[in-house]
């Protein structure tokens, strides 16, 4: 029952039948502390090949085969203007506050030309230079440089913690208009073999074999790779050109200060650059901080005066600053030059004239392992109106640069935070930074492009707090596996399958460590789901074994029947389809509730056929065998008889126990002497079945007027009309007229069905047999009893239960005339000169 919209039987409620219950109005002054509609569950449906994927963030997704009218088509080049957009998103976006400085690149033009030469040749160059060289900046001017250059202009991408695979993707998506469908391999290869473009690819972490296949696999681009000396290098038999970016000259390392300071430099400020030079080797990086130390001095040397005086930027100025930070400019002390081991690691110092936000920023970051949370998250993470500001601030000083869409903490700048004492607290940031995000992903204003676009930091959340997390309290949960159970479905949707694969292992363990059952089985079928999209299809059956197994723990009805389609479709892709070999769900150790319905399996020697096709006439009867071929599903249908439950092979057994009791009771009645006209002594010498003169029913030969008819003679052959099979015989053939049906008379003949046929009593005179009474299993050489038209069995022969692979034949009774094929017999010989026979079926 609804309990919002609630029956007229609950509570003894019977007014209003139907109607919902009304809420009170909401104030519009005031709706946010209205009661609001509980959001749905946001589901989104894709295509990942040839699959049709639905990622469900409540029972798990659920995977198919994507129907033809589904599928969409090959994606198409996006325009100019429209590459430039996608271009856009994957910068970061723009800083809030005053603008600050840009600096120019400096002593670089010899590289910038000889890259630009290459790349109009069709050369793919690896940048190869050290952390805060100025990679970043390069490629920015040459990217300008090569707009004009190839069809499909300039691409940007990021090979931060990127695969091959996500950077073919990430190209194909630049290039293309491909909305929710991720293409198998081959459609992606062939997508991206056409792409012509100058490829700038920045942060790469792949090198050898991998750099190889992306090369291989791009053959109209021309790459523009930037990498740190730590990334491996590219194999002997690469045809990339090497540059390699050193540090600048000690004269553009003095403008470059000067630049970012502002001003000219003093004397005294020129020999301590120099110092400064000697010792980062040129780098740009500690230039521009050491321009932002150099700015800081100068505010400070301004004095307090302009704060007291006109009251703004009063927040900006450090809570705690240094001793000697603030004077009076009459006074006339100065604030010396920083010490060259504070030039050579200045994060600390930088930090300590910074605001308290921007402070906490860094404490953040740190905690975070130098990913830096987006400006629009700063607020709420620092709980601070103004903090947005702070992430302007620490660009300026050179302590963040720009990474993919986001910022992380600058080379260096981590660990020289982590000395001076930024490392306490992190798990408390890192618990409230999962905390937020667990929210934020979850909000149905949140679209999966945007989590996507934050997913280093979740998922920097998730690898500090997962090793740390423990049971939660008893009305609590635990805030790592919610963030990763509401950031997982969001970077399937987003379409970033390598932090959607990060997501659900972190979450399994979280999960496991937490002791929360229900959120592994979740996990465990969601890396199945991906393992099938990847078409790892062991790795798939395992996964999603774990998450039956798990939900069937909880009764998870939904849950399971989720993770035994998708198992079904592994099985059917693997050739293990259920049940030819074993029933779904079989595999993890679960009863399967329809298998009543699945075929029973068959014994290796096959089993006898109840209906046999017509067979050609043979001169020896034969049993009719159905086997099963040697090979193919035979054999698992065979070896699938291991994989069944033990419950299923006790209630087969007991059938077939079941059924030789009562093969053995009706046996014993048909041989019984207890009653009479039994029929083994009403079986006359020369016994044969034909059809009637005088009616179209089958029975026993009638007796001539006058004459005894116990009398044995042989009756006389006439040729009948065609049967309704098309067959012709005789009316002695002692082959009967095939009916299409089982008959429940002992000699495999049907008791006539037309009302205008007489019927025939019982006779009292018993009639001579030729070989004694039926036995529960009647020997190959035993002919089988035919009884007369005017004595009918009263019971059925008993048909054998168990297969036999032996052909069981036997010789007439009455002479090479006619001949009776035993009653476990399919088929009997008949005339030679009838082309076709019909089989007796029991």
């Amino acid at each position: 029952m609804d309990p919002n919209n609630r029956g007229p039987e609950e509570y003894g409620h019977d007014d209003g039948a139907g109607a919902p219950r009304q809420r009170p109005p909401r104030d519009p002054l005031t709706p946010d502390f209205g009661q609001h509609t509980p959001a749905l569950a946001r589901t989104v449906q894709l295509v990942s090949g040839d699959f049709l994927l639905t990622v469900n963030p409540v029972d798990g997704s659920e995977i198919e085969p994507c129907p033809p009218g589904e599928r969409p088509t090959r994606p198409a080049k996006r325009t100019p203007a429209a590459r430039a957009e996608a271009d856009r998103a994957t910068r970061p976006q723009p800083l809030p506050g005053p603008p600050q400085p840009e600096l120019p690149l400096l002593a670089r033009q010899e590289e910038r030309e000889r890259l630009v030469r290459l790349l109009a040749r069709g050369r793919s160059v690896r940048l190869t230079g050290p952390a805060g060289s100025g990679r970043t900046s390069l490629l920015d001017v040459v990217a300008e440089d090569c707009a004009d250059l190839a069809p499909d202009g300039v691409v940007r991408l990021s090979g931060y913690h990127r695969t091959v695979g996500d950077l073919l993707h990430d190209l194909l998506y630049a290039v293309h208009d491909a909305p929710l469908h991720r293409p198998e391999r081959d459609e992606l290869l062939a997508c991206v073999r056409e792409i012509g473009a100058v490829v700038v690819l920045d942060d790469a972490e792949i090198g050898g074999a991998a750099l190889d296949e992306l090369l291989d696999a791009t053959p109209e681009c021309a790459f523009l790779i930037a990498a740190t000396p730590e990334v491996p290098a590219p194999s002997a038999g690469s045809a990339l050109e090497e540059v390699f970016l050193g540090g600048l000259e000690r004269a553009a390392g003095l403008e470059l200060l000067e630049r970012a300071v502002g001003r000219a430099l003093s004397e005294d400020e020129a020999n301590w650059a120099g110092d400064l030079w000697f010792e980062s080797e040129g780098l740009p990086l500690r230039f521009v901080q050491a321009g932002a130390l150099l700015r800081q001095r100068d505010q400070l040397r301004a004095g307090a005066g302009a704060v007291d005086e006109y009251g703004v930027f009063e927040d900006e100025l450090p809570a705690d600053p240094p001793a000697d930070a603030l004077f009076d400019a009459e006074d006339g002390v100065e604030i010396p030059l920083p010490a060259l081991g504070e030039a050579a690691a200045p994060a600390p110092l930088l930090a300590s004239r910074l605001s308290a936000s921007a402070r906490a920023t860094l404490r953040i970051a740190v905690a975070l392992g130098g990913e830096v949370p987006d400006q629009a998250h700063l607020p709420a993470l620092v709980d601070d109106t103004h903090a947005d500001a702070a992430l302007g601030e620490l660009a300026a000083c050179g302590l963040v640069s720009p990474v993919g869409t986001g910022y992380r903490l600058a080379a260096g700048v981590r660990t020289q935070l982590l000395a001076a004492g930024y490392g306490e607290g992190v798990e408390d940031h890192a618990l409230a930074a999962a905390r937020h995000y667990a929210w934020w992903a979850a909000h149905p204003s949140v679209t999966p492009e945007r989590v996507c676009a934050q997913a280093e930091a979740l998922l920097a959340a998730l690898a500090v707090l997962v090793p740390r997390t423990t049971a939660p309290a008893e009305d609590e949960d635990s805030a790592t596996v919610q963030l990763a159970r509401t950031a997982a479905p969001a970077f399937a949707s987003g379409l970033h399958w390598s932090a959607w694969e990060r997501a659900l292992r972190a979450g399994a363990e979280a999960a496991r460590l937490a002791g929360d059952v229900g959120e592994q089985a979740y996990f465990h079928h969601e890396l199945g789901i991906l393992a099938i999209c990847d078409g790892h299809f062991d790795r798939a059956r395992t996964e999603l074994e774990a998450s039956i197994g798990l939900r069937g723990a909880l009764a998870d009805k939904r849950g399971t029947v989720a993770g035994r389609r998708a198992l079904a479709l592994v099985a059917d892709r693997t050739g293990d389809t259920p049940g030819v070999g074993f029933p779904a769900g079989a595999m993890a150790g679960e009863e399967v509730p329809d298998a009543r319905h699945e075929e029973s399996q068959s014994p290796p020697g096959g089993i006898p056929t109840p209906f046999p096709p017509l067979q050609p006439t043979t001169s020896d009867p034969a049993l009719v065998i159905h086997r099963t071929a040697a090979s193919g599903p035979s054999r698992k249908a065979r070896g699938g008889l291991k994989g069944l439950a033990k419950r299923n092979l006790v209630a087969a057994g007991a059938g077939a126990m079941l059924v030789a009791v009562l093969g053995t009771v009706v046996t014993l009645g048909a041989t019984s002497e207890g009653e009479a006209g039994s029929p083994s002594d009403q079986v006359g010498v020369n016994p044969s079945a034909s059809q009637g003169i005088g009616d179209d029913s089958l029975g026993a030969d009638k007796a001539d007027d006058g004459e005894d008819p116990g009398d044995t003679g042989t009756a006389t052959s006439r040729p009948t009309d065609p049967g309704p099979d098309g067959t012709l015989g005789t009316s002695d053939d002692p082959t009967p007229t095939d009916t299409g049906e089982p008959s429940d008379d002992p000699s495999g003949t049907k008791e006539p069905s037309d009302s205008s046929s007489p019927t025939k009593k019982p006779s009292d005179k018993p009639t001579s047999s030729t070989r004694p009474p039926t036995s529960p299993r009647p020997t190959e050489t035993e002919p089988s009893p035919t009884p007369t038209e005017t004595e009918p069995s009263p019971t059925p022969t008993e048909t054998d239960p168990e297969p036999s692979t032996t052909p069981s034949t036997s010789d007439s009774a009455s002479g090479p005339a006619s001949s009776s094929a035993p009653a476990e017999t399919t088929s009997s010989a008949s005339a030679p000169e009838s082309p076709d026979t019909s089989a007796d079926v029991i």
